[in-house]
């Protein structure tokens, strides 16, 4: 008999793994604290990776159909000198699918429309007891629900995550994001832009995710659990006070930018974890490996994470507590890595000291050939697994 998978958390990986499972003619249903399913509105950047696993999917011609494809990633100085590129657009013809930019809320949308599974909104996860032959979640209204097996989607604060490795809070950073939307002609940039400028301990990165629509990023060393004071509006004079005299288009991208579409956030991550589920339960994406956004790659690693699961579950012969320990050593071995270089990357990208800032542009520029292969190793050419021909569960490339 097919298992009952329970979810906790309908955000994208909760619903990526509903798909992935209903993929594989397997039950589950998603339970989501919020009252509406919805996800945020941020920007994201999807590398071809993420593009592989979503034609898996069978959602890549939607995502790129309103998702503008990107041909070089550049990477400058706050004065707009040159650090390296990379470029994104020659993975086309490698791998089959391109480097794309989308609004969170829109590949949440798109996951969602393809989900045929029971999704249960304002259903707050607050624990689980685990049986011989199943799982029973509890919610904050009394409610419960049985199924065979529970996956902590939930995020980076995962009540799942907490009851199984205990409540220990994300590691900050050092660093806090605003995040925003800027309106603009396709006279001010071209289609497929990307931009990451590096500033004496503030970045700013910017990316179009619509046709007319930037979104943007400036991050800013400062203490933890800070709030703007005042306006929205003023929020945005304080954002262009501190850009002032960056290159162009810096300046007419906050000009253009509605202060309401500004979202503030301390930027949170931890360290890998070597265990990620016991018995029937288990972690998936922000609950299991939360990383910065400094490689891009969150919602990618979360995508692939529901695809493995699933072929895993589905694999003939195969426990559900086996299914589960196999989906964990093979993503544990993918995601440590890339924890640990987004969290380097933003160390990194936080020096505020003259010096140590002219040290690290000219040894990532010198680097940066072999940065690209190994990024394009690493980050994309794994996901060839489930291109057109290739089983869902294989052996690391």
């Amino acid at each position: 008999m097919s298992p009952k998978v329970l979810i906790a958390g309908g955000g994208l990986g909760g619903i990526a793994t509903a798909l992935a499972l209903q993929q594989q003619g397997i039950d589950s249903v998603v339970f989501e604290r919020a009252p509406q399913l919805r996800d945020g509105g941020a920007g994201l950047h999807i590398f071809t990776n993420g593009m592989l696993a979503l034609a898996h999917l069978g959602v890549a011609d939607q995502v790129a159909a309103i998702a503008p494809a990107q041909s070089v990633c550049h990477f400058a100085t706050s004065t707009g000198r040159v650090i390296g590129q990379y470029p994104v657009g020659e993975f086309v013809e490698r791998y089959g699918q391109p480097t794309v930019a989308i609004s969170r809320s829109d590949l949440h949308g798109i996951l969602r429309d393809a989900v045929t599974a029971r999704i249960v909104t304002g259903a707050q996860v607050t624990g689980y007891t685990e049986h011989a032959d199943g799982v029973t979640v509890r919610f904050a209204d009394g409610t419960s629900e049985d199924g065979d097996l529970l996956v902590g989607a939930d995020g980076v604060r995962s009540a799942v995550r907490s009851q199984l490795l205990g409540p220990q809070a994300p590691d900050y950073t050092g660093y806090i994001a605003w995040r925003g939307h800027a309106k603009m002609s396709a006279d001010d940039f071209e289609p497929g832009t990307f931009r990451a400028l590096f500033g004496p301990g503030v970045r700013f990165t910017y990316y179009d995710i619509a046709p007319g629509v930037m979104h943007w990023m400036s991050v800013a060393n400062g203490p933890a659990g800070g709030r703007d004071e005042g306006t929205p509006e003023q929020t945005l004079d304080m954002l262009r006070a501190r850009h002032a005299g960056w290159t162009a288009p810096v300046e007419r991208i906050l000009d253009a930018t509605a202060p309401e579409s500004i979202i503030r956030g301390d930027v949170v991550d931890r360290k890998p974890d070597s265990v990620w589920g016991r018995g029937r339960v288990t972690l998936l994406g922000d609950a299991a490996h939360a990383m910065s956004f400094n490689i891009g790659q969150g919602a990618c690693l979360a995508i692939e994470d529901a695809l493995e699961l699933a072929g895993q579950l589905a694999a003939s012969g195969a426990t559900v507590t086996q299914a589960l320990r196999a989906y964990e050593a093979e993503r544990q071995q993918r995601t440590a890595p890339m924890q640990e270089l987004a969290h380097r990357i933003g160390v990194i990208g936080s020096l505020e000291n003259p010096a140590a800032i002219w040290l690290r542009d000219r040894v990532m520029k010198l680097g940066w050939k072999k940065t690209f292969q190994q990024a394009e190793n690493e980050h994309v050419a794994y996901a060839m697994r489930w291109a057109p021909g290739a089983g869902a569960v294989a052996d690391a490339t």
